[in-house]
């Protein structure tokens, strides 16, 4: 996120944390010429014909990010995405490009396509090819500004990721072809050494100890390069998730952001009233977030009491079901219960995309993953999100 945090985020007389919570998305999007849907290595020219929005240049050169200023409900959040993606896609056709909601391209980029700063250039040093590869991601920060309460929010989250990613995968097709995985970005990702679930952590000391001793066993160069699927924000005062696919359309994204808050305050009022995290094996949960990443919403998926699987559905109500009273609190119960209920009808990027590939091959996959992209960005009604 581009901004800071404007409201005070706690309450001056208990020191508890005030509801809602502040929230702040970053998507990630690959840039592709319009004629023939291959990677544009053009981020540098897009950044700077950016028009109110500040556009991010990421490891490739075919890949920028937007940010949303810090907002205070999800209809906000909702707002600012449509204002980013639309602020994207005139940007990027000022530049002789356009911007896809895609976990990775369609078609691989050329090699020798990192994006030349000094930093990026200094990871090509360390992790060679590793380097290379092009991941477009979505990322949900909710401002929890106390660290040792946020590591334990952390605990709290681990057990929904599968959940988190089967829904949001939207990724099966590179270099034209099914991959075999919802999540074809998941798996790349993973190769990372800092990659995946995050550890169960005792304290913020703890997180911290365990960062150190990343940084000096040089697995990362530094702290911004934990890349867990949950993370504390090395420079705000935020819990990061990121473990989902970039999604297809906005109204997805905000789906995810308003499931994503909901599961912080659901977890932030376990800490406080003194229920525990279940401590689920750092492998069993890498291994769930693998099956998510390969059977997305198609196949069973993590339960999180019984540790046996359920349809992917059943992760899904079960989900809804564990956060619905914060999504009350907060009035996002409707918006959440119906755009999940579209997602479970319509499908996820991953259905789409593969249902685009069967029936038209690689071009119908660019048509239509270019058309979910900007679906919805044109509402201007605030009442409807979807």
């Amino acid at each position: 996120m581009a901004s800071t945090v404007s409201i005070d985020p706690r309450d001056p007389l208990h020191g508890n944390v005030v509801r809602p919570f502040t929230v702040g998305v970053e998507e990630e999007f690959v840039l592709v010429d319009p004629a023939t849907g291959l990677p544009s290595l053009t981020n540098a020219a897009v950044a700077a014909c950016a028009c109110g929005v500040e556009l991010q240049l990421e490891l490739s050169r075919c890949q920028v990010e937007t940010c949303t200023p810090v907002c205070a409900n999800i209809p906000e959040v909702h707002r600012e995405l449509r204002r980013a993606r639309l602020s994207a896609v005139a940007a990027a056709a000022r530049s002789g490009s356009r911007p896809l909601a895609v976990g990775v391209p369609i078609w691989g980029p050329p090699g020798g396509s990192m994006t030349d700063t000094p930093r990026y250039q200094r990871m090509a040093e360390r992790f060679g090819s590793l380097a290379e590869q092009v991941i477009c991601g979505c990322h949900v920060h909710v401002c929890v500004p106390d660290r040792d309460l946020a590591v334990q929010v952390s605990n709290h989250l681990r057990p929904w990721l599968p959940a988190l990613l089967a829904l949001t995968a939207n990724s099966p097709i590179a270099e034209g072809a099914d991959t075999g995985y919802a999540s074809w970005r998941h798996l790349l990702w993973a190769r990372w050494p800092s990659a995946g679930p995050p550890p169960y952590f005792r304290s913020a000391a703890h997180y911290d100890d365990i960062v150190a001793k990343l940084v000096e066993d040089g697995r990362i160069l530094d702290s911004a390069m934990v890349y867990w699927d949950v993370r504390l924000s090395a420079h705000l005062p935020t819990i990061e998730i990121r473990i989902s696919d970039v999604p297809a359309t906005v109204g997805e994204t905000t789906l995810l952001a308003s499931l994503v808050r909901a599961l912080v305050v659901t977890s932030v009022a376990a800490v406080e009233s003194g229920r525990p995290a279940p401590v689920i094996d750092q492998d069993r949960l890498r291994s769930a977030c693998r099956n998510a990443a390969r059977d997305g919403l198609s196949g069973p998926q993590f339960h999180t009491a019984t540790r046996h699987p359920v349809p992917g559905s059943g992760s899904i109500a079960e989900l809804f079901a564990h956060i619905r009273s914060a999504l009350e609190e907060s009035g996002d119960d409707e918006f959440t219960h119906d755009a999940l209920a579209t997602v479970l009808t319509r499908g996820n990027g991953a259905v789409r995309q593969r249902n685009a590939l069967y029936s038209g091959g690689p071009s119908n996959v660019f048509d239509v993953v270019s058309r979910l992209t900007t679906e919805g960005c044109e509402i201007t009604e605030d009442r409807r999100m979807t």
